[in-house]
Formats: C-alpha cells, sequence, structure tokens
C-alpha cells in the first residue's frame, strides 16, 4: 500500500496574542481573563501549528432598545433587551457567552443621544454584574465617539477593555486614549487587505503595542459579500503566518449585526412562505455567518441571538478537538 502524502505547511510566524481583561494583580477587577490569537497555522489545521485559544463569542447587547430588529429577535429578546445590565448577565449565564459586546447607540446625536455620564455609568454597573472582559463599541458618529469613549477608557484605566471602532479617517484620539489607559483597540478596515496593514501600522506609530491592536475587517453576512470578505481574511492571515507583522493581529467579526440586518434575516414569512419560519432562517443566517468567518480565522465572533451563540459555542467546541 503506498505511504499516505502528507502535506503540510511550514509557517514562519504566528498571529499575536491578545488579553482582554484584568485582573486584580493586573489593576482590573476581572475574575475571568481571556485570551485571543496565537495561531501559527490556519484555522483548526492542528498537525501544522499551535492552536493555544479557541475563538471567542461576545454577546452583542445595546444601550438603548433598537426600534429597527426584526420581528422574531425581538419576541426571543424580549425582557431582557430594555435593561442592559440583566441582558448582559444572560447572555453570559444562560447563552453562554464568553464576554459582552456593548454598543453604545443611544449616544448618536440623531438618535437618544444619550449623554457620556450615561455610557459612563452603564459601563461601570456592566462592569459591576459581569466578571468577564468587555467590548465598548461607538455609534459612528466621530465627533460623539471622540467625546463619549475617552471618557469612558480614562473611568475604566486598568481593565484592558476592548474599544472600537478606529477607522483609518479618525483613529488618533481613540487610540491615545487606550495607550494611556491600557485597552485595546479594534482597527476597522472596508474590506481590503492593504488599508487593514496600513491602519495598523499608523495605529503602532502611535504607541500601541501590536498584540493590543485587533482587525475588524469588515465582514459581510451570507450572501452579502460573505464570500469577499472571506477571501480577505484568508489573505491576510496567509500575509500573517509568512512574516507580515502589521498583519499578524487577530480578528473579530460583527457576525449578528451583519446577519441580522440581511433581508432574509427580516422579511416575515407572511410576505415570503416559501422562505419558512422567520425565526428559524434568521438564527440560521447568523449560524452559517459565524461558521464561514470561523473557518477563515475570526477570532471573535459578536453574535447577537442566544440559541444562535449555543450552536456556535457547541461546533467551536468540536472544532478544537485535536
Amino acid at each position: 500500500m503506498a505511504e499516505e502524502l502528507k502535506l503540510v505547511t511550514a509557517w514562519s510566524q504566528s498571529v499575536h496574542e491578545m488579553q482582554l481583561g484584568a485582573g486584580r494583580q493586573e489593576g482590573g477587577s476581572r475574575k475571568v481573563t481571556l485570551t485571543v490569537g496565537g495561531e501559527g497555522t490556519l484555522p483548526f489545521l492542528f498537525k501544522e501549528g499551535a492552536l493555544p485559544h479557541a475563538p471567542l463569542i461576545a454577546a452583542e447587547i445595546f444601550d438603548v432598545p433598537q426600534d429597527d430588529e426584526p420581528e422574531a429577535l425581538r419576541r426571543d429578546l424580549k425582557g431582557v433587551s430594555g435593561d442592559p445590565v440583566f441582558w448582559a448577565k444572560g447572555m453570559i449565564a444562560d447563552a453562554g457567552a464568553d464576554l459582552v459586546s456593548l454598543k453604545l447607540a443611544g449616544i448618536h446625536p440623531d438618535g437618544a443621544n444619550t449623554s457620556a455620564g450615561q455610557a459612563v455609568s452603564l459601563v461601570k454597573k456592566i462592569l459591576a454584574a459581569v466578571d468577564r472582559p468587555l467590548i465598548v463599541l461607538g455609534c459612528g458618529e466621530a465627533a460623539k465617539d471622540n467625546e463619549v469613549l475617552p471618557l469612558i477608557s480614562e473611568a475604566t484605566k486598568g481593565e484592558c477593555l476592548l474599544f472600537g471602532d478606529a477607522v483609518q479617517e479618525n483613529y488618533k484620539t481613540l487610540t491615545a486614549a487606550c495607550i494611556a489607559d491600557g485597552h485595546n483597540i479594534i482597527a476597522e478596515s472596508p474590506i481590503d487587505v492593504n488599508i487593514a496593514k496600513q491602519l495598523n501600522i499608523l495605529i503602532s506609530d502611535l504607541g500601541m503595542p501590536a498584540n493590543r491592536i485587533i482587525i475588524n475587517p469588515t465582514i459581510g453576512a451570507l450572501g452579502y459579500g460573505l464570500e469577499y470578505a472571506y477571501s480577505i481574511m484568508e489573505r491576510a492571515r496567509n500575509a500573517a503566518l509568512s512574516g507580515d507583522k502589521m498583519l499578524a493581529m487577530p480578528f473579530i467579526c460583527f457576525v449578528g449585526q451583519e446577519s441580522w440586518r440581511a433581508k432574509e434575516a427580516r422579511v416575515p414569512a407572511s410576505e415570503s412562505p416559501a422562505w419558512g419560519d422567520a425565526a428559524e432562517r434568521g438564527i440560521m443566517w447568523e449560524v452559517v455567518t459565524a461558521m464561514s468567518c470561523l473557518q477563515a480565522g475570526a477570532d471573535i465572533l459578536t453574535m447577537r441571538h442566544p440559541r444562535a451563540i449555543k450552536i456556535i459555542k457547541s461546533e467551536i467546541q468540536e472544532l478544537m478537538k485535536q
């Protein structure tokens, strides 16, 4: 019998490891700290290199209720979406999420326009309620984010949180705050390897260590550019493993955000009976998008539906079995 052909790629570099959260001995208050990155090979190819840390799931929550959520998602989150602290606790305890991602949608000037003080207070309450690290995201309006996020950074100094998003046109204020207060930062690029690398260089040039930067490659949901995003993530990860230090950062993928705004996850069954049950359809849209991102190299998935989180959590455990 012919000997089995074994193809093993020898990579020259590993992905940077990022610590999320800090314990009391490190100046923080987290009872649970987490680490992402460190891959020495492509996703789940254990025979080719080290995969020391399983991908993480961050439960996506909001500071204010979202009026445009699909009915199926709104129904399944009824009773929690109006109380972010209770919501955060439930997603950790009941859904099994590893950490929480708080989107400060309410600070947007065209929305609820909540104050910086309210945002700081909410973050502190969530940190007191859960023992895990926290991701804090702005509203996407540059001026308001530059006002609010540095104040939250200062108020949570030493907790080693993850703040986002820093973009090429507007990264200096958030980067400076994260450097000063010991936090990590999300570098967002528009599905472009070169822009992702350039932004990492710009943030690093300000003094941010490479192991405190995570790449948001800006994915699409299933059927909405996911294939292109997948290929960009593959290119970036191959470059990282081949020696490009400015692309050797972990990935964060905003799966829930992208999946639940897709038409197929939102249209009620009454409008498209052939598409089947809207709730099941939306959950599966999120699950398939998440699985695709895992295979492309995602280190953190932010997800929204509790059942989708449970499904992907179980799949990650299976994938990490050597």
